[in-house]
């Protein structure tokens, strides 16, 4: 197998909870598993020793660490559970930290933005319309990510500007796994015109505002799915 799906099928393993904390993998075990060879087997290791979800140890081997200790941030972590049965879980988490970071990032977009990163969020702002019309939700993903990810640049807090890979994951997960209506929902799409609005104006409460209830519309959206039976409860 190739490195990615070695380190695909592994990585999901330990993030859904297959392979437990305290698990000891040996790369001839992995080899032999996956019918890998041992560079790839090593080169696996090595990128889950950097999210932290392995460690290891001499005369042991490769241990399982403790949920707590994952680098919880990589963007890989978040699709293998967004992609298994943590799925609910860590929706629920990632929206927390949506609710908890994006509002902030619009008002300090609205207030630091150039005016070049103004007039690029209101042009976004118009290309999710037109695609949500047209029901394209491919093209309605990407500049969805594009909007999202200039914001937290323009806020101008380079924390703020790292979790960009972050939302577009939960952005992506959110559509590939049927958790997006047919047609983006009208409201969800003018409160994104109303935080380009409000980063063109300077208008940082109101920029703040409308973040805030993208996130919450998004929380409920997924909620009501699950609730009927979507992909969720499968």
């Amino acid at each position: 197998m190739r490195h990615e799906q070695v380190l695909d099928a592994l990585g999901a393993a330990i993030a859904n909870g297959s392979l437990e904390p305290g698990t000891v993998l040996r790369s001839e075990d992995l080899q032999e598993r996956f019918g890998a060879s041992r560079t790839v087997a090593r080169e696996v290791v090595r990128v889950l020793e950097t999210m932290q979800l392995t460690s290891s140890k001499r005369r042991v081997g490769v241990i399982v660490r403790e949920p707590a200790e994952w680098n919880h941030y990589d963007p890989r972590l978040i699709r293998w559970q967004l992609d298994g049965p943590a799925r609910p879980a860590a929706l629920a988490t990632l929206n927390e930290l949506r609710s908890a970071i994006e509002p902030c990032a619009a008002r300090f977009a609205a207030l630091r933005a150039t005016p070049e990163e103004r007039g690029r969020l209101g042009a976004l702002g118009e290309r999710l319309a037109r695609t949500a019309r047209a029901r394209d939700l491919p093209a309605f993903l990407g500049f969805d990510i594009a909007f999202h990810d200039l914001l937290l640049t323009a806020s101008r807090n380079p924390m703020f500007g790292q979790l960009s890979e972050v939302v577009a994951e939960v952005l992506t997960g959110r559509t590939g796994h049927g958790l997006m209506p047919p047609e983006p929902q009208p409201e969800a799409v003018a409160l994104h015109a109303e935080v380009a609005a409000a980063v063109a104006a300077g208008d940082a409460d109101r920029a703040e505002r409308a973040m805030r209830d993208i996130v919450v519309q998004a929380r409920d959206e997924i909620a009501a799915l699950v609730a009927d039976g979507g992909p969720e409860g499968e």
